[in-house]
């Protein structure tokens, strides 16, 4: 290792550099070089033709390409030479190199081009190529030290300009040396930028992009600070303020020098990057449930499975001791985690059984297998809503302690600054926890990258925030102290905006639904009772938390309708989120102001519960329309209804005596249990019956699903549509087997009016497809469909109300139809097939006939959906990976010096 040292006033410039080393580190050393590799691998690699022997005129062009572009080599190193005199005699000595082994190459070449059918010429062409190359290699890399010069050389100008801001006396020479330091700033920032998109190390260009966000964000903080300690001296927050900022702008300019001369692979930072770990650990359980019974060892394996087990138990328990998992989601944890003993206890006998039978698989086996995933996943489901619990409740109201803690600086009193510092300082730990609990469950690399990158940040500025209103508190008129608090406060806001932006992202929004939904549910209940004891604080303060969790609700989710094309879809989740904005959370602040005065006073007075309950009422309705809007194109396999967790009827307290429900179906059955319960109850011969009926649903409904995923659903509606009936279809068929979204059969009632409701608007745009179609076969199929989905329709509604025949009497479940379930499955079985084929009609009608004339839109976009990206290479698990060599068809980029050392020699020579 080389060292090159400039002295400079201020200190000296030292580059660290291998003569020998001809690694390249950018991409525009790369692209500088590839033209000559490829004329020369070309000309390598050139073959003469079997019938005719002789000079070849291809060869000769190639030489005369290889002459031209080393020529420009010398004459470009040449003309740099002189701007750094540190490595001037370097770069001469590199262009002289470069002019001897291309005059080498050029006659080599010229000889193997006048007889290429010569192996000895050949052979020396090739090793005259291979010096060539390696000589305009290094002339590349120095001519990058030049950049690399010119990038540490602004480096230095900004780190003098940052010691004499630390060192400024005065306001005025602060102010006339950061003006300096701006200046300087923005050359280095320009030439940072530029090195740093031309880095070829994506990890290294990460840590450059970071770093120079760092000098960038703490460029403001240095003033203030720097000025506030100048003013106050003798407040030692301040001092400590200015400290940071400069050793966080040191850092930053060190890891820009490193990273700028860093040789090598980069080393990945083990505490930033990879999954989480808790998540990584159920990977690796479930990657090793299947195994050859002929192979497994009962004193080996046995604990070693319950070894990796206990471990991910002990993490989950971690999380269910936190203090923010509530007491109903760590005791399904809890239960969840002794599933997932008991069920890897009987995987294993399963397996010693096999072992001794000497079988390699057998039905009760595999039953236990499954039994295993299914158990796993229900742990992992818990430990996630456990995560979105957190973030949930944390990432709720994130401005109120730090402008509480600004109040009480404002108001110089230093003892309820340390007050809130501590309340400040619970929150930001509080952050962090909930942060690592996410990255703990996902798999998303980079996005718990930032996440625990922006904790990071939270960690290190948190101290600083109260150490700026300690300043303010100790100095409460100075403008200095609360020019820069303003600046500390707008950090630490944008900072806990891109953690929760973070968490975001590798938590899913079907989770975060699911969770605030409950969340507001209970939030409801709460005020509800609040209301009922008059409790007038209580009730504030939990109406502050739901009117908190339905702005975040309804940020998250026009965050993700940003990631749609707009369309139906997203028109209605939007039209969902602005009911809820708009009309249901004012009428619910105005009842809450309302009745939080009336409970102020002295007495005090009556308010109407009705109105009240009814308006909570709304606003949890309003977030359930909310999350089923957002499912609305969901597969429906790939929603988990999570019924257990939702199983509980809300009390009878949270509405209002106008709402209960009068039909005979309710009241005949016990109190607090619901049809759907009751459906659970049936005898086991119903079940199968009632199953049977539903295996024959699925089968149409994957013919739908095969229908629908044809198609773009932008700017067609009859998809979309389509879609919305069958997800409801579905929640009708899983009432009949007791499970699902729908609880009461005045659930299902209404489910078959919506699907009712979406048959007219589907009717009425096929109806204009067959308007604009010419009379053929297609338009009457079409119609002749149409008419059977209102047939079919009118048949849902009528067996969706015999449904309210379901009683209990004296304890006893009597159902005076099973005909009626199965009638329910069998008219939704009969919708879905109709549906199929008026999408398939509406399309021929639409596309493959002339439309009548002076009709020139058609009614809906017909457009194949785009395929899902996929990688071109399949990913194959590790172990296969490791026991196949396949060969690439795709041509592999290396490095050129490489390749060319690769070369083989024919003959020997």
């Amino acid at each position: 290792m080389a060292t090159t040292a400039t002295v400079t006033p201020t200190g000296t410039l030292t580059l660290q550099w291998d003569p020998k080393n001809l690694e390249i580190r950018t991409f525009s050393v790369e692209k500088t070089l590839e033209p000559l590799v490829t004329q020369v691998t070309t000309l390598v690699n050139t073959r003469t033709s079997n019938l005719k022997k002789g000079r070849s005129k291809k060869a000769h062009v190639l030489v005369a390409a290889v002459v031209k572009a080393t020529e420009k080599f010398v004459e470009k190193g040449e003309e740099i030479a002189p701007e750094i005199p540190e490595i001037k005699d370097e770069l001469y000595k590199a262009v002289d190199e470069v002019k001897k082994t291309g005059e080498e190459m050029k006659e080599a070449s010229s000889e193997f081009a006048d007889d290429p059918c010569s192996s000895m010429k050949r052979g020396a062409m090739v090793r005259a190529a291979r010096a060539l190359l390696s000589a305009v290699t290094r002339l590349l890399i120095l001519a990058d030290m030049v950049d690399v010069h010119l990038l540490l050389r602004a480096l230095m100008d900004v780190e003098d300009d940052l010691e004499r801001i630390k060192q400024s006396r005065n306001s005025s020479e602060l102010v006339g040396n950061f003006k300096a330091f701006g200046r300087n700033m923005m050359e280095f920032n320009e030439l940072s930028g530029r090195r740093q998109n031309d880095l070829k190390d994506a990890r290294r260009r990460d840590e450059m992009a970071a770093a120079r966000a760092d000098l960038r964000k703490h460029s403001a903080m240095l003033f203030t600070s720097s000025k506030a300690y100048l003013r106050h001296p003798d407040v030692d927050a301040a001092r400590e303020n200015r400290d940071f900022v400069v050793k966080r702008m040191e850092d930053a300019l060190n890891t820009v020098s490193n990273v700028t001369q860093a040789t090598g692979a980069s080393q990945p930072d083990v505490n930033i990057e990879g999954a989480g770990e808790l998540v990584a650990a159920l990977d690796s359980l479930d990657r090793s449930l299947i195994m050859n019974p002929l192979e497994y060892n009962e004193v080996r394996t046995r604990p070693s499975m319950e070894e990796r087990l206990e471990s991910i138990i002990s993490g989950a328990a971690l999380m269910a001791d936190s203090s923010c998992t509530r007491d109903g989601r760590r005791e399904k944890i809890v239960a969840e985690c002794n599933s997932v003993r008991q069920a890897l206890q009987d995987l294993l006998t399963e397996y010693m059984n096999c072992a001794h039978a000497g079988k390699e698989k057998s039905d009760p086996l595999d039953d236990a297998i499954d039994k295993m995933y299914n158990k796993t996943k229900d742990l992992r489901r818990q430990l996630r809503k456990a995560v979105v619990d957190h973030v949930s409740d944390s990432f709720l109201e994130t401005n109120v302690p730090i402008l509480v803690l600004i109040e009480a600086a404002k108001s110089g009193n230093e003892r309820e600054v340390e007050e809130y510092a501590k309340v400040f300082q619970d929150h930001a730990n509080k952050l962090i926890e909930v942060a690592n609990l996410a990255c703990s469950m996902s798999n998303d690399e980079e996005g718990v990258k930032m996440v625990r990158m922006a904790a990071a940040q939270i960690e290190t500025l948190c101290p600083q925030v109260i150490n700026a209103a300690r300043t303010l508190a100790a100095r409460p008129r100075s403008k200095a102290a609360l020019d820069n608090m303003d600046v500390f406060r707008n950090q630490w806001q944008t900072t806990v905006r891109l953690l929760t932006e973070a968490v975001d992202d590798i938590t899913t929004i079907d989770d975060f639904l699911a969770v605030s939904e409950s969340h507001i549910l209970e939030d409801v209940n709460q005020c509800v009772l609040a209301l009922q004891t008059q409790d007038a604080e209580g009730l504030d303060h939990t109406a502050a938390n739901i009117q908190g969790r339905c702005a975040r609700i309804c940020a998250v989710v026009d965050a993700e309708m940003q990631n749609y094309e707009p369309g139906l879809y997203t028109e209605k989740v939007n039209s969902a989120v602005i009911l809820l904005q708009e009309q249901v959370v004012p009428n619910f602040n105005s009842l809450v102001d309302v009745a939080v005065q009336a409970l102020s006073m002295n007495p005090p007075r009556d308010v109407d519960d009705n109105e009240f309950v009814d308006s909570s009422r709304m606003v949890y309705d309003g977030v359930r329309e909310i999350r089923r809007a957002v499912l609305m194109i969901r597969p429906i396999e790939d929603i988990e209804t999570d019924s257990e967790e939702f199983e509980e009827e809300q009390p009878h307290d949270t509405r209002s005596k106008s709402s209960y429900h009068t039909e005979a179906e309710e009241s005949s059955l016990p109190e607090g249990v619901t049809s759907r319960a009751m459906m659970r109850k049936l005898p086991e011969e119903e079940k199968v019956v009632i199953q049977q009926e539903v295996e024959l649903f699925r089968i149409e409904k994957a013919k739908l699903d095969q229908e629908m995923a044809k198609w773009d659903d932008s700017g067609n509606d009859i998809i979309i549509l389509g879609r919305q009936m069958c997800m409801i279809m579905m929640e009708m068929t899983d009432f009949t087997r007791g499970k699902g979204p729908l609880k009461t059969t005045m659930d299902v009632i209404n489910a078959a009016k919506k699907i009712a409701d979406s048959g007219s608007k589907l009717d009425k745009l096929a109806r204009d497809i067959a308007d604009q179609c010419p009379h053929s076969a297609s338009k009457e199929d079409l119609i002749a469909y149409l008419q059977q989905i209102a047939l079919y329709c009118h048949q849902l509604n009528i067996t969706s109300k015999v449904k309210a025949e379901i009683q209990s009497i004296s304890g006893e479940v009597v159902v005076s139809g099973l005909e009626s379930a199965t009638s329910l499955i069998q008219a939704a079985k009969n919708l879905m097939a109709a549906v199929v084929l008026t999408v398939k009609a509406s399309y021929v009608a639409s596309t493959k006939f002339k439309r009548k004339s002076g009709i020139e839109t058609a009614v809906v976009q017909w457009k194949m959906k785009a395929p899902e990206k996929k990688p071109l290479v399949p990913r194959e698990p590790q172990s296969e990976m490791e026991a196949k060599i396949r060969k690439s068809a795709k041509k592999k980029s290396v490095n050129p010096v490489q390749a060319l050392s690769e070369f083989r020699e024919k003959g020997n020579f």
